[in-house]
């Protein structure tokens, strides 16, 4: 069973980031708080740990996961290609709620794009996950913290007993915001095209794409 560990909402002690950086490095599982509700970190580039954390999801493999990064800076290499419209949108809306989708590099395993090609990354705006992603060298996966087919939470209180049996560490930053998680865009398309609508309005992405409703 997982160490429920409460932290500060907004701090990320450098004990914690050392604590966090070296389950991940060795292949372990996390929850940990994005804005809205809890998700599950693990490293993106160990192909063991995500199977892992799939497992304990009981999420099928044909379904991608998407990643979180520190940064803009870190999409460069892990796609093959940036659009302006995903310039636009990074530049505007993240850190946030929005899940940016591209063409995959050939870095990324296809583990976490399910065979599709293309990958899903998210700068996370809660500033402990952030701190989290930019301790290590490597993207970190950002699927919810349930059993696949359940809904989100929002407290670690809520978690299935099986995901805090399953993960190393549960980080408990107390209660989050809710919500219906992040809005997913394809970019690799002209005009990009939403594909799942969450937290962050159609509206904003459209207005700052210069696109009409």
């Amino acid at each position: 069973m997982g160490t429920i560990l409460p932290v500060e909402s907004d701090q990320a002690t450098p004990a914690l980031l050392h604590q966090t950086s070296r389950i991940l490095r060795a292949g372990g599982c996390l929850v940990i708080p994005t804005f809205g509700l809890y998700g599950m970190a693990a490293n993106a580039f160990d192909e063991r740990a995500v199977r892992r954390l799939f497992a304990i999801k009981e999420r099928p493999l044909t379904n991608p996961i998407l990643l979180l990064i520190q940064d803009q800076d870190a999409v460069n290499t892990l796609v093959t290609h940036i659009p302006a419209a995903a310039t636009a949108l990074m530049e505007h809306l993240w850190p946030g709620k929005l899940t940016l989708v591209f063409e995959a590099a050939p870095c990324i395993p296809e583990i976490i794009t399910a065979g599709t090609g293309k990958v899903g990354l998210r700068v996370p705006a809660h500033p402990v996950t952030r701190a989290i992603t930019g301790a290590v060298p490597f993207p970190i996966t950002g699927t919810s913290a349930n059993i696949s087919r359940d809904p989100g939470v929002s407290t670690v209180k809520a978690l299935n007993p099986r995901i805090i049996e399953g993960a190393d560490l549960i980080i408990d930053a107390g209660q989050l915001k809710g919500d219906t998680g992040s809005t997913v865009v394809d970019v690799t398309c002209t005009p990009p095209r939403i594909l799942r609508q969450g937290s962050t309005p159609a509206r904003d992405i459209f207005t700052i794409l210069g696109i009409s409703l």
